[in-house]
């Protein structure tokens, strides 16, 4: 069925209205477009805000073209989620205590404003009393006041288990109230049914214990444990399919973001990844304070900007060339996933991008998208210091026996010729060079190798190896590689070493990969997209046509691993995933890989 083709503002205001329409003995309406609540925050009256950036910037521009930045520390803004009986509270209360963050959870605001008898809280009783949800409108608006308060603007802020809809994270977004990192607790469904299951309530003290895991601390207070009514394992179930379905709602807004953890784990271990995230946030929220940086802009921070337009993944990708929002939403993609590889001290990736714009195999093949991508990826390194060597592989031979990919022709003359900023990027902390081992310095940190590709009657690969055996530990990473097998200047398949060779290029790993979905044999129309980066699992979207005109992807399946076409069909199609079978190869109808 299917082929594979080759920040928000400094300031928002906001103003809700009063509800229309209000009839106390019937169930509640709500006026979709407005809102207003006299809150039990005195301060707003009405329930109006506005949200201010608490950023300030101080620029000067030292000797040998280096700036310092200087601006207030800004607090993290942290959202976390995860099913029922997933370790959530337990891990909110460990990193408030740890970081002094505030603690905002949905259902203490409900319970606060009822009890408090403000006109919100009797709003949302109305609902509560007819076994009804609260509308997204009344706890958006309850979220959002809280979250502007001074204390959550100077201390920062956990939301816990909100957002729960696509909606109410769409409402968030056009608040400009995005968080730094969403956190994903990740426990195997079996544990957690286990874990509700085993639960029982004190009712005298309202502890919660477990059978198991946590057994009360005497006879006396095991004989008065009762079961609460939605512990039940049907309930349970029932609990758990509607957050896998909230969840995967709304993935999409926040998988930039998005860091899973593995949740079945004792408490300890588990916070001690989410510190460790948690801690480095804060390291390069400090460094990015005060730190003398190239004066040469950064296009990770122009491309965070342009991607708040976008969400999931940018439409109209058949349309070429590409726009500017499109290219930054790519270049701050990859770049993001390769940092986080090299931060994890990945030393062999490739990174596999195939739009239209950035697939040698197809005629509208641009360079130009190319080396952007190049120079965003060299420039962000560049910027934290390492010296950064840009290589391109040069002819292979002499004579007959040159070969040197026709796509890569006159690459290494435009980096040279390319901007890389007045200040001395390019000679200092840039330098362009060949692949093999004799390019590698010893002051060289990191190298980046543009599509390293074999060529008719030449192979790369040997060159390759040599260079990243002289690189040690240093990282090297390939930007859309192509190392398969071509026919030799004879006609004859190079089958002297081919495994050895095909092994060795198959040893790097992926940290980025996104290639568009369509109709075998076509281009047009795409039906959707895969989509990985590091260390996520590969996510296969649908393109989804709108009544408007528009177009968006919406996240039919996750994979540990690269899917194949087997898979990506039964997705399409809706069939359920047989976790036993076997994949019936590596993507094996994917030209462009190994």
């Amino acid at each position: 069925m299917l082929a594979t083709s080759s920040s928000s503002s400094s300031s928002t205001a906001i103003s809700l209205h009063p509800l229309t329409n209000y009839n106390a003995s019937a169930t509640p309406s709500l006026n979709p477009s407005s809102l207003s609540f006299s809150s039990s925050y005195s301060y707003l009256s009405p329930l109006s805000f506005r949200l201010h950036s608490s950023k300030t910037h101080l620029r000067i521009a030292p000797k040998k073209g280096l700036r310092v930045s200087c601006s207030t520390n800004e607090p993290l803004k942290v959202m976390i989620s995860g099913a029922p009986a997933s370790g959530k509270g337990t891990q909110c209360e460990l990193i408030v205590q740890k970081f002094g963050l505030v603690h905002i959870s949905t259902g203490d605001l409900l319970r606060a404003e009822v009890s408090s008898g403000t006109e919100i809280g009797n709003k949302a009783k109305e609902f509560m009393n007819y076994g009804r949800l609260v509308p997204d409108e009344i706890v958006t608006a309850m979220v959002t006041v809280r979250l502007s308060r001074q204390d959550a603007k100077e201390k920062g802020w956990l939301l816990d288990g909100y957002p729960r809809s696509f909606a109410q994270a769409q409402s968030l977004e056009e608040l400009n109230i995005r968080p730094d990192i969403y956190i994903v607790l990740d426990v195997p469904d079996e544990i957690l049914i286990d874990r509700c299951v085993g639960r029982r309530l004190d009712p005298v003290t309202g502890k919660i214990y477990h059978l198991t895991n946590f057994p009360p601390e005497s006879e006396e207070i095991k004989a008065r444990l009762i079961t609460r009514t939605d512990d039940t394992e049907e309930k349970v179930k029932s609990r758990l399919e509607i957050y896998k379905q909230n969840a995967a709602a709304i993935s999409s807004t926040y998988s930039s973001i998005t860091n899973k953890i593995d949740g079945n784990r004792p408490k300890e271990i588990i916070f001690k990844d989410i510190d460790s995230l948690l801690s480095q946030l804060l390291k390069d929220k400090t460094a990015k304070s005060v730190k003398p940086v190239l004066q040469t802009e950064s296009r990770l921070g122009q491309a965070s900007s342009n991607q708040e337009k976008w969400r999931g993944i940018p439409t109209r990708l058949n349309n070429i060339p590409h726009s500017r929002e499109i290219r930054n939403y790519f270049y701050d993609d990859v770049l993001q996933a390769t940092q986080r590889a090299v931060n994890d001290g990945r030393t062999r990736l490739k990174v596999e991008i195939n739009i239209p714009e950035l697939n040698p195999e197809m005629d509208v093949y641009r360079i130009g998208t190319l080396m952007e991508l190049v120079r965003v990826i060299a420039l962000s390194f560049a910027d934290d210091g390492k010296r950064v060597k840009v290589c391109v592989q040069g002819s292979m031979g002499e004579g007959a026996l040159a070969g040197m990919p026709l796509q890569l022709a006159g690459t290494r003359k435009i980096l040279e010729f390319m901007d890389w900023g007045n200040y001395g990027a390019m000679g200092t902390f840039i330098k362009i060079g060949s692949i093999g081992a004799k390019e590698v310095y010893e002051e060289d940190d990191l190298f980046i190798l543009v599509a390293p590709q074999n060529a008719v009657g030449n192979c790369i690969i040997d060159d390759l190896r040599a260079m990243t055996d002289a690189a040690g530990k240093r990282p090297v990473i390939l930007i859309n590689p192509r190392l398969k097998d071509l026919p030799g200047s004879s006609g004859i398949m190079q089958t002297m070493g081919r495994d050895k060779r095909l092994e060795y290029a198959a040893s790097f790993e992926s940290c980025y990969f996104f290639r568009l979905l369509y109709y075998a044999g076509t281009q047009y129309p795409i039906m959707g997209a895969i989509r990985m980066t590091y260390p996520y699992d590969y996510e296969l979207y649908k393109r989804v046509d709108e009544p408007s005109g528009r177009e968006k992807y919406v996240p039919l399946s996750t994979f540990k691993e690269r899917p194949t076409i087997d898979e990506i069909n039964d997705a399409f199609l809706g069939k359920p995933r047989n976790k036993d079978k076997k994949a019936s190869g590596i993507w094996g109808f994917l030209s462009g890989v190994f």
